[in-house]
């Protein structure tokens, strides 16, 4: 009887040994994305719809309206002061952005509610080239962004240098004390921008919606 209680657990002491070790040599692993997914990622036209959520989030859209008075908050209300357009983008003769808008975002210590600032300069486009982000469909803010007639006479080269280092661009990252950035990060949306510029920036489908 003894003999084989001793048997028995030599043998669950070997099988429990053979177990660790096979467990011990077996190959690491990696999880990976299906082929699916990693097509998916690459696709130019679901990296435009980065781009688009980044070029119509409020930080970027307020300055991009369809009428002539620039937008507020995260709401998109029309701008205080009945400020307009102007001639040029940058505001009506005695109330031109560079009025209120300085060349940085003032001191957290100011308070919400204060008028950013930019070290080029504040503005919208001029009034012959409004580059319209609000309310536009996938396709049409597409097809407007690689329209050399309509995007400030870029081409695709140019809009990705655009995106990558304008002052006004980057201050949505960055928009200063009681303000929301965009939540895509910078890089992130260059890379995107990128990705489809590559591409030949192609367009979605016209059934796609802006939201």
């Amino acid at each position: 009887m003894r003999r084989t209680l001793w048997s028995s657990a030599i043998g669950l002491v070997l099988a429990c040994g053979a177990l660790v070790a096979a467990c011990s040599h077996a190959p690491e692993t990696t999880p990976t994305a299906t082929p699916a997914l990693a097509a998916t990622a690459k696709d130019p036209v679901t990296s435009f719809e980065t781009v688009r959520a980044v070029l119509q989030d409020p930080r970027c859209q307020n300055c991009h309206p369809p009428g002539n008075a620039p937008l507020q908050g995260d709401e998109g209300r029309v701008h205080d002061q009945f400020v307009q357009r102007g001639p040029d983008g940058r505001g009506m003769p005695g109330e031109q952005c560079s009025t209120c808008h300085g060349k940085a975002n003032l001191p957290d210590s100011y308070g919400p509610r204060q008028p950013p600032g930019v070290s080029t300069e504040w503005h919208l486009p001029p009034p012959d080239m409004k580059m319209v982000f609000v309310g536009l469909s996938s396709r049409a803010l597409c097809e407007q962004l690689k329209d050399p007639a309509r995007n400030g006479h870029k081409d695709l080269a140019a809009l990705v240098h655009h995106v990558s280092t304008d002052p006004l661009v980057l201050w949505a990252w960055s928009p200063g004390f009681g303000r929301r950035a965009v939540s895509t990060p910078h890089a992130d949306f260059v890379a995107a921008f990128k990705r489809w510029t590559d591409a030949g920036a192609p367009c979605p489908p016209a059934t796609t919606a802006s939201r």
